[in-house]
C-alpha cells in the first residue's frame, strides 16, 4: 500500500502541474514538464529515447533489450510495443525479472514514464546492469506512429490511462475509455 500511495502522490504533484497547463493548452509544455519532472524523480537511472530504441530493435546485429511493459491488463490489452512482456505494477524485481542474467538489456516503460520509472530503479538497486527507462513511454511512441499490437495484430490506438492523463495522447492514438 506504500508503494501504491507513493506513486498517487507522485502522479498527484505532476498532475496538478500538468492540469494548470492543459487550462492553457500547451501540451508541448506537459510534455516538456513531465518529461523533466520525471527525470529529476528517477535521476539515478538510464533513458532511451523512443527513437534510439526503435534504431536498436531494427538492428538486428545487435541483441534486443527485453521490454518490460509495466501497466495493467486493461492497458496492456488494448496494446503494447511488439515483444513485449507485461509487468504488474509494483511487482517484485523477482517477478519481472525472474531468470535474467543481471547485464540483460533491459528498457522498462508504462503510460508517461512513472510506473517504468519506479520498476528502473528497483533494478538498478538490485543489480541490473544494463536498464533504461523509455522517455515518454507508450504515449509518445504511439504519438509517433511506431508499431504497437494487440494479440498478434498490428494496431495503432493506446490505451488512455485515465480522461487527465490521455490528453498527452493525440486524438487518433488514445483508444476510448470504457
Amino acid at each position: 500500500m506504500k508503494k501504491l500511495s507513493k506513486t498517487r502522490r507522485g502522479l498527484g504533484i505532476a498532475g496538478l502541474v500538468l492540469a494548470a497547463l492543459a487550462l492553457l493548452g500547451l501540451r508541448n509544455v506537459d510534455w516538456f514538464l513531465l518529461k523533466k519532472s520525471l527525470r529529476h524523480k528517477f535521476a539515478n537511472i538510464e533513458w532511451i529515447s523512443t527513437g534510439e530504441l526503435a534504431d536498436w530493435l531494427a538492428n538486428t546485429s545487435r541483441p534486443a533489450p527485453v521490454l518490460l511493459d509495466v501497466r495493467t491488463p486493461e492497458e496492456w490489452n488494448v496494446s503494447h510495443l511488439p515483444g513485449a512482456r507485461r509487468i504488474e505494477p509494483g511487482a517484485s524485481v523477482e517477478k519481472a525479472a525472474a531468470s535474467l542474467p543481471k547485464g540483460t538489456p533491459i528498457v522498462t516503460y508504462c503510460a508517461v514514464g512513472y510506473r517504468s520509472g519506479e520498476l528502473a530503479e528497483r533494478l538498478r538497486a538490485s543489480g541490473f546492469t544494463n536498464v533504461r527507462n523509455l522517455e515518454g513511454s507508450i504515449f509518445q511512441w504511439a504519438n509517433e506512429h511506431r508499431p504497437l499490437v494487440r494479440e498478434n495484430a498490428t494496431v495503432s490506438q493506446v490505451h488512455p490511462y485515465n480522461s487527465f492523463w490521455g490528453r498527452l495522447l493525440e486524438d487518433e492514438v488514445r483508444a476510448p475509455l470504457k
